[in-house]
């Protein structure tokens, strides 16, 4: 079998497919990946086989991001939409086309934010898979807000007509983020909640955990044996939008110095000088150094997250934009966390949040909850089962 993946340059979204190429290939299956070939050549294993489709970078994705860091909500919506998905889907498509003749596939698994991939499957057809790094657009996230939800299917809609892939007259319409034939959720119902009801090929196979690029040189040594350590990151896009919570942050830490030690992710000019139970690194070996901690502060990156409670470790989560949001609600209602304003947390708020996650053992029983639910859901393995049922 040969498995085709189409990607956007974001390390959230190409993780996952990292975890479930491996296992095909160690299976003697033949993968390969589609996407801007000089972002991808950072983001994925050194022998990985990169077939280019969008400009070489990635397009201008260090611009966009200046841009898109300081929106929320609807402005943080339609720039996502209107500056992101639908350009890189243009720029993507030629190559996607090229890459799927030359490598012949016999399924396209496609990211949900690499909307190229479905329309050129369809174009050639192939069958083709959804690969959902986040379940936030399982959840109808628009549900309460129609109007949103009928500007995001108008975008859609345009875009393929662009293409030339929307549907015939008399055809059914149908919507390049979900696959009629086989949804890979990476994430557990137990998780995602709501009511339960989603279709039979939708496959919850939980976090898939793949290789990533080591971080050299993390002291491990003075990780302290004498206090509860808790990691603090926004994730990699987000840590510039950071200045004013780094400030709550080193607010709480003073205030448990006694009992706290945090593993703070970010950069040294965002942040200034530290107390002495803050051990400060531009960067961190998340998955490494989580067995290692008692608990999580993050903005609610659905990686993060998920790799925070397959730890069975308890999430202070402060949602900043986009999916963030519905994904802390999951934290939340899942009775794995608790929940603080971004924008408006104040120290004495966030040390209670602290304090509540690792004192509270309900936090950590949800959390441990999620964990078992990720186990049984089977990762990489279970979304490489249903890859080989599906062809």
């Amino acid at each position: 079998m040969k498995v085709l993946f189409t990607v956007p340059p974001l390390a959230g979204h190409v993780n996952p497919t990292v975890a479930v190429g491996a296992e095909l290939a160690a299976r003697g299956h033949e993968v390969a990946w589609t996407g801007p070939p000089g972002a991808l050549a950072r983001l994925l294993p050194e022998h990985a086989r990169i077939l280019s489709a969008g400009a070489e970078a990635g397009g201008d994705y260090a611009m966009l991001h200046t841009r898109w860091r300081d929106l929320r909500g609807v402005g943080a919506l339609r720039f996502l939409w209107e500056e992101a998905l639908v350009p890189l889907a243009r720029a993507m498509l030629p190559g996607v086309v090229r890459a799927a003749g030359a490598f012949q596939p016999d399924v396209l698994v496609a990211d949900q934010q690499a909307l190229a991939g479905p329309v050129a499957a369809r174009r050639l057809g192939i069958p083709w898979v959804t690969s959902a790094s986040t379940s936030a657009e399982l959840t109808l996230p628009f549900a309460d807000f129609p109007k949103v939800g009928e500007w995001v299917a108008a975008q859609i809609a345009g875009l393929l007509a662009e293409c030339g892939a929307e549907p015939e007259p008399a055809g059914a319409a149908w919507d390049p983020r979900f696959s009629e034939q086989l949804v890979l959720v990476f994430s557990s119902r137990e998780l995602v909640g709501g009511d339960g009801k989603f279709p039979p090929h939708y496959a919850f196979v939980g976090p898939a955990f793949g290789s990533r690029p080591s971080v050299p040189g993390f002291p491990w040594e003075q990780l302290d044996p004498e206090r509860r350590r808790v990691l603090v990151s926004l994730g990699t896009l987000n840590q510039e939008a950071g200045g004013r919570f780094y400030g709550a942050v080193l607010g709480a830490a003073e205030r448990l110095h006694k009992e706290v030690q945090l593993v703070l992710a970010a950069p040294a000019a965002l942040v200034g000088k530290v107390p002495g139970n803050v051990l400060l690194r531009d960067s961190v070996p998340q998955l490494d150094l989580l067995r290692h901690l008692d608990a999580v502060v993050c903005h609610g990156g659905h990686n993060t997250v998920c790799e925070a409670l397959a730890h069975g470790l308890p999430l202070v989560v402060a949602p900043i934009r986009d999916d963030q949001p519905i994904v802390a609600r999951q934290v939340v209602e899942a009775g794995a966390g608790v929940r603080v304003r971004f924008g408006r947390t104040r120290a004495e708020e966030l040390r209670d949040a602290l304090t509540a996650v690792l004192d509270d053992p309900g936090h950590r029983r949800g959390a441990r909850r999620i964990q078992a639910s990720f186990a049984a859901a089977g990762g990489a393995a279970a979304a490489a089962d249903r890859l080989e049922e599906l062809v």
